[in-house]
């Protein structure tokens, strides 16, 4: 369950924190503690900071079991990640639409993540931008989402 605006409302995918020790993140209403970083999260977490040339240290790592999992329209700019956090997010499974939408509401952006695709969310993005995975109503396999952050204000 998840507390969005004062309610109780069921999750709508599943989740797993990984990180370095104190790397807590709370986000609606819920608090999550790290659990340690297995041999495969550490080995993407290398990956990617090799390839954007940011730094990570900790990971949300979200399975969309079909087309009726999905997320809102929202921004990570929860107060742990700083004031402008990078958020690298890799796609594996089922290709699903993404899309963004401008704090403003004059721009919007859809695309399409496939399998292996890695999106960088720099500088900026969360400020200016919300996201969302919408639900579908076709069959949409599963597909799981690896988005790597760096927690600033440890507890």
């Amino acid at each position: 369950m998840l507390r969005i605006c004062g309610k109780e409302v069921p999750a709508p995918r599943l989740t797993a924190w990984h990180g370095e020790r104190g790397c807590h993140y709370r986000y609606s209403g819920r608090l999550h503690l790290p659990a340690p970083w297995t041999p495969t999260l550490e080995y993407l977490r290398r990956r990617i900071e090799e390839t954007t040339g940011q730094r990570f240290n900790a990971v949300l790592a979200n399975l969309y079991r079909d087309g009726r999992d999905g997320v809102g329209w929202h921004a990570d700019n929860e107060r742990e990640l700083g004031p402008d956090p990078v958020v690298a997010s890799i796609s594996l499974g089922a290709p699903r639409r993404f899309r963004f939408r401008s704090k403003d509401r004059t721009r919007r952006l859809d695309m399409m993540l496939e399998h292996g695709s890695l999106l960088l969310m720099a500088e900026g993005t969360q400020t200016a931008w919300e996201h969302c995975l919408p639900r579908s109503t076709r069959a949409v396999g599963m597909r799981v989402n690896l988005t790597f952050r760096r927690v600033v204000e440890t507890g």
